[in-house]
């Protein structure tokens, strides 16, 4: 929050701020605001609906304490007397064993997803405000956490929006207590049983003794930190090269780093500092072709300048087989063209293998032409090969033996693996090609 949007009263600093999140993309959508009754989603309902903005309530009885018909009875009157439809629902099956209240929060949003689906709303809303953000970060931090805990929750995780976490409490209650409205108190927020509840009553107000402005200090990072995980987020949700992730600060290529292995299937938290620093070596300058192995069977490798995580031993395929014809001449970028008469068979790498590629110079080793190729390494023992006889005629993708090549004005056999193997396709139109191959 801005030292000027501080002086601006609660009523005006709320609406700018609802509006800034809410108005860009969705202020002539439908926003579906979940209601619990108390005073955040109070709030909430009432700021959104004054801004403008096409709004439906939706309320889940979690029928957890004596009473709680009667709060939902509240908030039926509340959206009558503001002309708002309400989507309500009572629990009537048992919680999942475990904890309390993640059995209950599942429950709850299955039913939000569901009421957004009734209500045809773009978004659903959700209460949380800055003193919550705090709470949230304080509680990861004495766990121990990385960029994602830091940064809490976020204001938006993709139907959900959180438009309140720059609003603190004290201005939602100055907010409600200027329109006379007094909502439901739930006493569960002052049951220091519940770990929240604690960080509210008793680790932030003895921080805020001893270091007067903390709280506000940590929520200013916590949004710093939340824009350095979008970074990361970003980064992660495509193709990401070495020298864009060299611009990132540390912290948000960590992240990135982390939503690769998590984003192609690696367990969470999974990666220790070590294999970091070592996914972080191998961002900075060399060749390509090399690698870290995972956690999980994955491995982290950089093909060129590309960065990716992949399985440690590709998925069996099945057998390749040569699909031999004749050819006036095509430019088939997955084929080669070899001369007629020739008895090829495929096959896969062995010690001593070598070609002369048609176009470079001298004779060279096939271990060689993958290492310039950026060829990860995991991926050249399932690189299928083109004999002829015993002599390496086609490395396919990459090279064909000079030797081999057709003659002009002689019969040409146009020579494709097939089924093309998906890693082989893909690395035929990804590959930087070496100075030496450029002609092939």
């Amino acid at each position: 929050m801005s030292p000027d949007s501080a002086s601006l009263t609660p009523d005006v600093r709320i609406e700018a701020l609802l509006n800034a999140l809410l108005a860009s993309d969705v202020r002539n959508l439908r926003v579906l605001v979940a209601v619990s009754g108390g005073p955040d989603s109070t709030a909430l309902l009432i700021a959104l609906q004054e801004a403008g903005h096409d709004v439906v309530a939706a309320h889940y009885d979690h029928a957890l304490r004596e009473g709680s018909d009667a709060v939902g009875g509240n908030v039926a009157a509340l959206c009558e007397r503001l002309g708002l439809r309400l989507i309500t629902e009572r629990r009537s099956e048992p919680l999942a064993k475990g904890s309390l209240q993640a059995a209950a929060r599942t429950l709850r949003y299955a039913f939000l997803d569901q009421a957004r689906a009734e209500s045809g709303a773009e978004v659903i809303a959700l209460a949380h405000t800055a003193d919550d953000l705090v709470e949230g970060v304080v509680l990861h931090l004495l766990r121990g956490c990385g960029l994602a805990g830091f940064r809490g929750m976020p204001a938006r995780r993709g139907h959900y929006v959180r438009p309140f976490l720059d609003v603190w409490k004290s201005d939602v209650r100055d907010f409600l207590r200027r329109r006379g409205v007094v909502p439901h108190e739930d006493p569960a927020n002052l049951d220091p049983r519940f770990a929240r509840v604690r960080a509210r009553l008793q680790i932030l107000p003895t921080l805020e003794r001893d270091r007067p402005g903390i709280t506000r200090r940590f929520h200013a990072a916590a949004l710093a930190v939340a824009r350095l995980q979008g970074v990361a987020e970003h980064a992660a949700s495509g193709p990401i090269d070495r020298n864009r992730m060299r611009s990132m600060q540390e912290p948000a290529a960590v992240e990135t780093l982390k939503l690769l292995y998590t984003n192609a299937g690696g367990a969470a938290p999974g990666l220790s500092r070590t294999h970091i620093d070592a996914m972080l070596s191998l961002v900075g300058p060399g060749r390509g072709g090399r690698g870290v192995d995972l956690p999980g069977g994955l491995r982290f490798r950089i093909v060129g300048d590309h960065m990716e995580v992949v399985a440690s031993k590709p998925a069996a395929a099945d057998p390749p087989r040569l699909e031999v014809r004749t050819c006036p001449g095509c430019d088939d970028a997955q084929a080669a063209h070899l001369r007629a008469g020739l008895h090829l068979n495929v096959g896969f790498r062995r010690p001593g293998l070598r070609l002369r590629p048609a176009g470079g110079r001298g004779s060279r080793k096939l271990q060689d032409i993958f290492v310039d190729a950026r060829v990860p390494r995991e991926e050249r023992d399932g690189w299928p090969l083109v004999f002829a006889g015993e002599k390496l005629a086609w490395v396919p993708g990459l090279a064909v033996d000079a030797d081999l090549a057709p003659i002009a004005g002689q019969e040409v056999l146009h020579v494709a693996i097939a089924p093309m193997p998906a890693h082989l396709g893909h690395k035929v139109v990804r590959l930087e090609t070496p100075k030496a191959l450029e002609e092939i």
